[in-house]
């Protein structure tokens, strides 16, 4: 097991891994279609957003939550 205090970039980890899969998946299918090359194609490009999607979750999360602090109403 992971000790707790490496929750926050194993989420960050497995929330960009998931994301950018999906949207390289989509994207690639939209722009060569379903064929022989998809698969070898759509892994090039998640291999290469995973690390950025990656880097930009660690370094846009904390921001993140301060903006829905502000956006959000305490509850009673």
């Amino acid at each position: 097991m992971i000790p707790a205090r490496f929750a926050p970039v194993l989420f960050g980890l497995i929330l960009s891994g998931l994301m950018s899969c999906i949207v390289t998946c989509i994207a690639t299918v939209k722009e060569i279609g379903l064929g022989p090359e998809t698969f070898a194609s759509w892994m090039g490009a998640w291999s290469i957003s995973w690390p950025v999607a990656f880097a930009v979750v660690l370094v846009m999360a904390p921001l993140t939550r301060r903006l829905v602090a502000l956006l959000v109403r305490p509850e009673a």
